[in-house]
């Protein structure tokens, strides 16, 4: 869940329903929370845990070795097993080798309620990325599949009243499915940056949100590399709170 004191802030044309409060998860006594530091996870380590994750919501149990096997075409029980010891290293799994469904996914509320989202310092440039956390709030206030949180900078937002810091939901979508002045993430050259789109026939015009941003037309809108639309962010209220100007009138 989000750290305590963080309220969801709906957001003009970002969030979709009406956001409720989320509160603290602390992590389970005796487990190890998983080292910020450590290596990224491979393709294969990834897809495993996301089926990890997808199955224990649906079945309230770990499948079997030979059941993520079969999920993935590795005949191997060995192979299976060391990517397991792979991802228990990096960790993301604690592993207890007396049973035969022995695995617990750590940082991550599996709540059949809510959805976990990883959330990024930056918006992330491949899927091997490792995020700074996992957070979870309501499935009803986001959590599209591929979807993830990125920590606003200084400049990303602040046209738009998001501070730096704040939490922002960033979710898939098409460049067909985007609406006229929806904020999405672009990526340009080797970075990802925050833009206001606009279709301009078979093309779009992109609006730079950062001081002093600059107007950008594509003419093929199908091959603009569109990393998602901002949907919601999320403020601790606490933060911004010396910024209130309380005077009555």
């Amino acid at each position: 869940m989000f750290p305590a004191g963080i309220t969801p802030c709906k957001a003009s044309r970002l969030a979709r329903s009406e956001p409720t409060a989320l509160r603290d998860t602390p992590a389970p006594v005796g487990r190890r929370v998983p080292d910020t530091g450590a290596l990224a996870l491979t393709e294969i380590e990834r897809k495993i845990l996301e089926f990890m994750v997808q199955y224990l919501r649906s079945n309230t149990y770990q499948p079997s070795i030979r059941e993520i096997g079969e999920r993935f075409g590795i005949k191997s029980t060995k192979t299976v097993s060391e990517h397991l010891q792979a991802l228990a290293d990096k960790g993301y799994l604690e592993r207890d080798p007396s049973r035969s469904r022995g695995v617990k996914i750590l940082g991550m509320d599996l709540s059949a309620q809510t959805v976990s989202l990883p959330c990024y310092r930056e918006v992330p440039q491949g899927k091997g990325e490792r995020p700074e956390a996992n957070l979870s709030i309501d499935r009803r206030l986001g959590g599209d599949k591929g979807g993830f949180f990125v920590r606003a900078g200084s400049a990303d937002l602040a046209v738009l009243g998001i501070q730096e810091g704040d939490y922002v939901l960033v979710e898939p979508a098409t460049v067909a499915e985007v609406e006229d002045g929806a904020v999405v993430v672009v990526q340009v050259g080797t970075g990802s940056w925050f833009h206001r789109l606009t279709h301009n026939g078979t093309g779009v015009r992109l609006e730079s949100l950062r001081p002093g941003g600059e107007k950008t037309v594509v003419e093929e809108g199908d091959r603009l590399q569109l990393v998602g639309r901002v949907t919601a962010f999320y403020r601790r209220m606490e933060d911004s709170a010396g910024g209130l100007n309380l005077t009555h009138h």
